[in-house]
């Protein structure tokens, strides 16, 4: 899209200014599943108008590379909570930099988009929340870009779509969370969830008859599955998979599992593979390196993040560690992290100059 500003986008007609809609959770799957109460996304998303995601499929690693043009590897974030490992501490990668001490300038380690669009010339404006304006995370991956605050949905659209229309050499980011929060209450099949879809397609009508000149794509960080509660793996005191695991990070889709420095982690992978291998992916960090999971290139300050061992929920199971005071995460239906074609797949629908 930014190559599309200055005419130099060998897949995206040239542009003068652009918006990305980024909606929190919308996979394609469950677009196409649910096209009955997206009639205006449905029809204007052709089968071809999907992509993938990054691994982990979770919002904290998949915006970062949205906004950074890198895979996880490369920037640092791979899940929703990983190892710090200069203080031995697995820290949250959304809200750590506000209350674990993680510095958003140099946790993230690539360059935005809107740093780079700058440079060129292009003005980047991010629409969003007020509640994130803020934030670590925000600075972490929005270095650059210019926060236009707005709370309301539709209001958010018609920002988003004004700054694209009024600012020629405008690259706008839309962050619409909206779906995700009803998903992670409510599920994929429910009410709430199809009641929130059907206002986001609404909201977004202004996107489908932007000014001329003006592109704009509507995408997601991943999409989502429910889990039913007969499907939660619980790790109990005296677990042999705990053997040897002194810290658990990711989510419960996507374990990064940190060992005690002296532990064999091909052991340790070897244990949950014979225990939960029906159910899920199992690899050791090396392992996961050399398949390029987490992308073709992982930064030294990178490395160590990394679980020694992954665990990847396959199907509808989930993994829980048990023995936390905290059971809150386990009432969470709406669940996503894994490598699922329905966590994965996400629309890449083009319109307006890119239609």
């Amino acid at each position: 899209m930014l190559a599309s500003l200055t005419g130099e986008s060998d897949w995206f007609s040239p542009a003068r200014s652009a918006i990305v809609f980024l909606v929190d959770g919308l996979g394609a799957i469950q677009l196409r599943a649910h096209a009955s109460h997206a009639r205006h996304l449905a029809q204007a998303m052709p089968k071809k108008h999907t992509a993938r995601t990054v691994a982990p499929s979770t919002t904290a690693a998949a915006l970062t590379s949205l906004l950074t043009g890198a895979a996880p590897g490369e920037h640092g974030i791979l899940g929703y909570s990983t190892l710090d490992p200069a203080r031995r501490i697995v820290t949250n990668q959304l809200s750590g930099y506000e209350n674990q001490g993680l510095d958003p300038e140099t946790w993230q380690l690539a360059e935005t988009i809107f740093e780079r669009a700058s440079a060129r010339g292009i003005r980047p404006f991010s629409v969003g929340h007020s509640e994130y304006r803020a934030t670590g995370f925000t600075r972490a991956v929005q270095r650059g870009s210019e926060f236009v605050a707005e709370n309301d949905l539709e209001a958010r659209v018609r920002v988003a779509c004004a700054l694209a229309a009024q600012t020629a050499g405008a690259l706008v980011y839309c962050y619409i969370p909206e779906l995700d929060k009803a998903g992670h209450r409510s599920g994929v099949d429910s009410d709430r969830w199809r009641a929130t879809l059907e206002r986001i397609d609404s909201a977004l009508r202004p996107a489908l008859a932007l000014p001329a000149g003006v592109g704009a794509i509507v995408t997601a960080d991943h999409g989502m599955v429910d889990v039913p509660p007969t499907r939660h793996i619980l790790l109990g005191e005296g677990d042999p998979r705990l053997d040897d695991v002194r810290l658990i990070g990711g989510e419960p889709r996507f374990l990064h599992l940190y060992l005690d420095e002296s532990s064999d982690a091909d052991r340790v992978a070897q244990v949950w593979r014979e225990a939960n291998g029906k159910v899920a992916d199992v690899s050791t960090r090396e392992e996961a390196i050399a398949d390029g999971l987490f992308g073709p290139f992982i930064a030294d300050e990178a490395r160590d993040r990394i679980g020694d061992v992954l665990v990847a929920a396959r199907g509808l199971w989930a993994f829980y560690d048990d023995r936390l005071a905290d059971k809150r995460a386990q009432t969470m239906i709406g669940q996503h992290g894994a490598l699922t074609p329905e966590e994965t797949t996400v629309p890449l629908i083009r319109l307006g100059a890119y239609g």
